[in-house]
């Protein structure tokens, strides 16, 4: 099968049964839905970009598995080449979208999937490795989204998954048949959730023996039977369902998406089965998935910043103080932050390794870097831009404010000629229309839905700062270090 289009990848979803509830109902036409819409056209723009000569040699590559041309977010990284191209090819995206487009969940998923499972199979000759390998010559083939579940609820945080008042805190396997098992529980803020065909899930920490029903790792499709979807509640989603809605969209036709995804004893047949008690190897699925997520945020959210520090700059020109040397200095440093990000996650690509397997991971200690800065730096991008901004940003009329046609001035005022009057700025430069526009998409990338895919998935996305600090630590190598300051100072070693 050839590549999809945008427009295909959005009637394919069509044809599945996903189920999806919102706001206490069940939504029939999910795909059509003013909240949802905006976040699978997101998905859409990761198709039709490679589809452009222009950006081929970002967004495709030659699969290993199949010899076939096949999109990058499905692709196993072959090299530290395939590694910068993953960030480059990020940033592109979210410099189309200035949103969340949410694939690289299920790309990294792949990749930490790919290796681990060769491990596993070596130690107790299961036959994960291929099986995963023929799931994903299948979504290679048919040009898939795939969503990587890996968040559990978690419950009392004390205690471990088999400690659980409510043994659903963790998914966990229910019974074991001889020809699959039935699975459990739910897995929460996952992203792109509801776009996807199918969905990975892996375990969500390092397991002991006492756990080992919980460490399990299968594929299954969005639709399955007893599988289904709660949609997460976004800043300002109600104006999308506003008569009408545009300016005040701020990001009208692209948006994130996260839902808690309920697995109500779902059966999983042997063949997408590619963990299922080896709680020994949980941890080292965890690591490779966030060592490979976390990589991710150098090149996403770097993008979605390249929009933000434009629409800052804008909107400054349009408020007429461009010029104004401490607005230039913001500018600089926005950039500055912005493009630090952007050096983690070249940095932790072409430090890259080959795995056992041959694919190739990132360097852990870097991509943790990565995301511990990404956890700082676009809190401050957005700081500084939200000053720029001024406060009208968040204090503006609404859109039907300004073409409202009611009379309320002496002279035959309208609401609408009021505010067009008294929020004019730089007219020069814009109209108060487009003022407005660029204010509201600051609003929606600092504060609105734009900021979930943003500012708020910054500090949690892939691991709190903590999650990041303790690998860190980890792969810091202290004792190294310890050894070469005692060299230099002439410390006898004993």
């Amino acid at each position: 099968m050839t590549m999809m289009t945008g427009a295909q990848y959005i009637e394919s979803l069509r044809e599945l049964n996903t189920r999806v509830y919102m706001f206490g109902e069940k939504i029939e036409n999910w795909v059509n839905h003013p909240i949802i819409r905006p976040s699978i056209n997101c998905v859409a723009v990761t198709y039709d970009l490679a589809l452009e000569p222009e950006y081929e040699d970002l967004m495709t590559t030659t699969s290993n598995l199949t010899g076939n041309i096949i999109n990058r977010f499905n692709h196993i990284h072959q090299s530290t080449d395939d590694l910068k191209k993953k960030i480059k090819m990020q940033r592109l995206c979210g410099q189309k979208t200035a949103s969340c487009f949410q694939r690289c969940v299920g790309m990294d998923a792949f990749n930490a999937e790919y290796s681990t499972t060769y491990e596993i199979d070596k130690k107790y000759g299961t036959d994960y490795h291929n099986r995963f390998k023929k799931f994903l010559s299948f979504v290679q083939d048919n040009d898939l989204v795939v969503d990587g579940a890996m968040t559990d609820p978690k419950g009392d945080r004390s205690r471990s998954p088999h400690e659980q008042e409510d043994p659903d805190m963790y998914l966990r396997i229910k019974e074991r048949r001889r020809d699959g098992i039935v699975v459990r529980g739910a897995k929460c803020h996952q992203t792109g959730s509801v776009n996807s065909h199918w969905h990975i899930v892996m375990p969500t920490q390092a397991m002991k023996e006492e756990d080992k029903d919980y460490a399990v790792s299968f594929a299954c499709p969005s639709d399955a039977d007893g599988l289904y979807m709660i949609y997460g509640r976004q800043s300002c989603d109600t104006r999308k369902l506003e008569e009408n809605a545009d300016i005040d969209l701020g990001n009208k036709c692209y948006g994130g998406q996260e839902a808690l995804v309920v697995f109500d004893d779902v059966f999983i047949p042997n063949e997408y089965i590619f963990m299922a008690g080896e709680y020994d190897f949980a941890g080292m699925l965890v690591e490779r998935f966030a060592g490979f997520h976390r990589q991710s945020y150098g090149g996403c959210k770097v993008g979605v910043g390249d929009v933000l520090i434009g629409a800052a700059a804008l909107v400054a020109e349009y408020n007429g103080s461009a010029k104004a040397s401490h607005i230039k200095d913001k500018l600089i440093e926005m950039t500055h932050l912005n493009e630090s990000l952007y050096c983690c996650g070249l940095a932790c690509s072409t430090e890259g390794y080959p795995t056992e397997c041959g694919s190739y991971m990132i360097n852990l200690l870097l991509a943790n870097v990565c995301k511990q800065n990404v956890t700082r730096f676009p809190y401050e991008i957005v700081r500084l831009a939200e000053d720029i901004a001024g406060g009208l940003m968040v204090t503006m009329p609404s859109e039907k404010d300004f073409k409202s046609d009611l009379i309320i001035g002496r002279n035959g005022e309208t609401i609408g000629d009021v505010c067009k009057k008294y929020f004019a700025a730089n007219t020069e430069k814009c109209s108060t229309e487009d003022r407005a526009r660029i204010l509201r998409l600051l609003e929606n990338m600092c504060l609105g839905a734009s900021a979930v895919g943003y500012r708020t998935e910054s500090m949690h996305g892939a691991g709190s700062p903590q999650a990041q600090r303790i690998m860190i630590q980890r792969q810091g190598n202290i004792e190294s270090k310890k050894d070469l300051a005692k060299k230099i100072a002439g410390i006898i070693q004993e």
